[in-house]
C-alpha cells in the first residue's frame, strides 16, 4: 500500500470527531511528520480558527499577511524552512472542490522532508477535507472551529442553508460571501450543479432577525423542492411564490434572481423577481446586466413568471450583489451605487472569482467609513470558462 493510500484509508476508517488524531498519525508514520494542526477559516473570512476538544483556547490567525493565510488566499503550499529549527513548516490548502476550507500546517524534520512530496500531501489535504464534510453531519467540532464569535440564531440559519462558499469545475469558477456573517438575516446564495447545467440563486429576504431568516428558509427550500421536482426555472418560481403567498399572504416577500447556466453553451436563462442586480465584466468593460422586472416571492397570489436568456462568451465575469451592497451609503450620505461597484469590479479583475466577493464587501466597508453595515451585504461572482 502506498503511503497516500494509508492516510486516506486512516481517515476513512477514524470517527468523525477523531479524523485530526488521524491524519496526524498517518503522517506520522508515513512521512515523518512531527506536529500537525488544522485550521479552519471562519465565517467572515478573516481568521484561520484551530480545530480542538475546546474551542476558542488557541488564538487565532488573520487571513490576512500570515504564512498560513498566504497559503489559504493562494491555494498553493507554502514552505517556511527556518521556522522551527532543523524542521520545515509546511502550510497546506484544504480545499475541497474550489470551497476554501482552511490550512493544514505540518512540521517536518530536514531530514525527512522532500518538496516533491508536497503534491502527494495536498492530495492528503484533498481527502482531509472531504472527510469533514462527511463528518459534519455527525459532530459539531469543525462547525464550532469556523467561528470566531458566537452566531445569532438568524445567521446560524441561514449558514446551514448555504452550499459553500465557492466551487469549481472546468466550466466556471464561482465564489460567494456574507456580510456581517455573524448576524445576517435575510441575504441568501444556493447553487447546484448537474452534469449539463448549473442553477444559481441569490435571495434577499423582506424584514429583519428571525423573521427573515424564516421567511429566506421558506424561500430557499421551496426552491430546492421545485427544481429537484424536475420544474423549469419560471415553475421555480412560481412554486416558490405560491409558498410564500400561502404562508405570509402578501405580508411578506422575498426579492430573488435565478440563473440557469447551460454548460455546454454558456445560454443563461433567468428570472429576476425582485432586488439582486448583476453586472458582467467582458474584457475591461463593466454594464449592469438588466432584465424585465418582475415582482418579488409572495407578494400576490398566482403570479406568473416568465424567464429571460443571454449567453456567456468565455472569460466573462458577473457579479450579483444585494441591495446592501449597491444601496450603501457613505458618512456624506452618498449611495454607494452601479459606478462605485463598477470600480470595485474593474480593480479586482485579476482575482480569482472565490476572492472577489470578499474584496468587494471591503471596497464597500471603506466607502462607509465608520458607519455600521444596516442591512446584509452579499456579494456573488462568477467566472465563466465554458468547454
Amino acid at each position: 500500500m502506498d503511503r497516500f493510500a494509508a492516510v486516506e484509508r486512516a481517515l476513512r476508517s477514524a470517527a468523525p470527531h477523531l479524523l485530526l488524531d488521524a491524519v496526524t498519525g498517518a503522517l506520522r508514520e508515513q512521512y515523518g511528520v512531527k506536529e500537525v494542526e488544522l485550521r479552519l477559516a471562519d465565517y467572515g473570512l478573516t481568521t484561520l480558527q484551530v480545530v480542538e476538544d475546546v474551542p476558542y483556547t488557541t488564538e487565532s490567525v488573520s487571513i490576512q499577511g500570515s504564512p498560513q493565510g498566504r497559503a489559504f488566499g493562494a491555494q498553493e503550499p507554502r514552505v517556511e524552512p527556518n521556522a522551527v529549527p532543523g524542521a520545515a513548516t509546511v502550510h497546506l490548502p484544504v480545499t475541497v472542490r474550489g470551497d476554501r476550507m482552511g490550512v493544514l500546517t505540518i512540521i517536518v524534520p530536514d531530514e525527512c522532508f522532500d518538496p516533491a512530496q508536497l503534491p502527494e500531501m495536498q492530495r492528503v489535504c484533498e481527502a482531509l477535507g472531504h472527510e469533514i464534510l462527511v463528518a459534519e453531519r455527525d459532530t459539531d467540532l469543525y462547525l464550532l472551529a469556523r467561528r470566531a464569535a458566537r452566531l445569532t440564531l438568524a445567521a446560524e440559519m441561514q449558514w446551514q442553508l448555504l452550499p459553500g462558499r465557492s466551487v469549481t469545475r472546468p466550466e466556471f469558477s464561482l465564489g460567494a460571501h456574507l456580510e456581517p456573517a455573524y448576524a445576517i438575516f435575510g441575504d441568501n446564495f444556493d447553487w447546484s450543479v448537474s452534469a449539463h447545467h448549473l442553477t444559481l440563486t441569490v435571495t434577499n429576504g423582506m424584514g429583519e432577525g428571525m423573521e427573515a431568516a424564516l421567511l429566506t428558509n421558506l424561500v430557499v427550500n421551496a426552491l430546492r423542492n421545485a427544481r429537484r421536482a424536475g420544474l423549469d426555472l419560471a415553475g421555480q418560481a412560481i412554486l416558490a411564490d405560491q409558498a410564500v403567498y400561502a404562508q405570509y399572504r402578501g405580508e411578506l416577500h422575498a426579492s430573488v434572481l435565478l440563473l440557469r447556466f447551460d454548460l455546454a453553451t454558456g445560454e443563461v436563462e433567468a428570472v429576476d423577481a425582485g432586488s439582486p442586480r448583476m453586472w458582467r465584466m467582458r474584457g475591461r468593460a463593466v454594464e449592469p446586466v438588466g432584465f424585465d422586472a418582475q415582482l418579488p416571492l409572495g407578494m400576490f397570489e398566482e403570479t406568473a413568471y416568465v424567464s429571460e436568456r443571454l449567453r456567456m462568451e468565455p472569460g466573462d465575469r458577473i457579479l450579483v450583489g444585494s441591495d446592501g451592497v449597491y444601496n450603501g451609503v457613505s458618512e456624506a450620505g452618498e449611495v454607494y451605487g452601479e459606478r462605485a461597484l463598477a470600480r470595485s469590479l474593474s480593480a479586482h479583475r485579476l482575482l480569482p472569482a472565490a476572492q472577489v466577493p470578499q474584496a468587494v464587501l471591503r471596497d464597500l466597508g471603506e466607502y462607509r467609513g465608520s458607519l455600521p453595515l444596516d442591512d446584509d451585504a452579499l456579494v456573488v461572482c462568477l467566472d465563466w470558462f465554458g468547454r
